[in-house]
């Protein structure tokens, strides 16, 4: 697992010994940065079940002005916490060592340009979590959430005030993009 571009790009990450996590893969994160693009220099950008960090990590490297990574597992955020010291890409970082249905509680308020969420696989926490997001209204005017899921897992259109507008495979990994609509928008 490595930074594929920006300022860390070729940096290795590591993933905690004995971990079960399953890290976004390098070709799912490059398709998914290379469909990001111009949003990530400057964006604030919210990491939930970060992991290792790999995605974020990724965004500060291409010019995040913030990237907040949730991550309940202490294994995985002491593995964070170091990446971004490898990698000398610690500040602007916050790392928030809890349950993510929390966090985004606590974060009510606060607003993102990008939101990207990953959750296990198979726990079926891709709807709770897009759910919660809406509800704590996290997304910025022009914002988007992206959700990753196994192909199997079909997202719904809409979900609150988040419409999905596009969806791109890759392998065995779907990765669903939505931008909260306008009250009284047509479809």
């Amino acid at each position: 697992m490595r930074v594929i571009a920006g300022i860390a790009k070729k940096s290795r990450l590591k993933i905690p010994r004995g971990w079960s996590g399953r890290p976004t893969a390098d070709r799912v994160k490059e398709s998914l940065f290379n469909i990001l693009g111009p949003r990530i220099p400057g964006s604030h950008f919210l990491d939930l079940y970060a992991g290792t960090g790999n995605v974020g990590i990724e965004a500060l490297s291409r010019g995040a002005a913030q990237v907040v990574f949730i991550e309940r597992d202490k294994r995985a955020v002491k593995t964070i916490r170091d990446n971004l010291i490898h990698v000398g890409l610690a500040e602007g970082a916050e790392v928030l060592a809890q349950d993510v249905f929390l966090a985004l509680r606590q974060l009510s308020g606060q607003q993102f340009d990008v939101v990207f969420l990953d959750p296990p696989y198979g726990q079926d926490l891709e709807l709770p979590t897009l759910e919660a997001i809406d509800r704590h209204g996290l997304v910025a005017r022009g914002g988007i959430v992206v959700a990753e899921s196994s192909k199997r897992q079909v997202l719904p259109g809409q979900v609150g005030r988040l419409v999905q507008y596009r969806q791109h495979q890759v392998g065995d990994t779907t990765l669903s993009f939505y931008q909260p609509g306008i009250a009284g928008e047509e479809d």
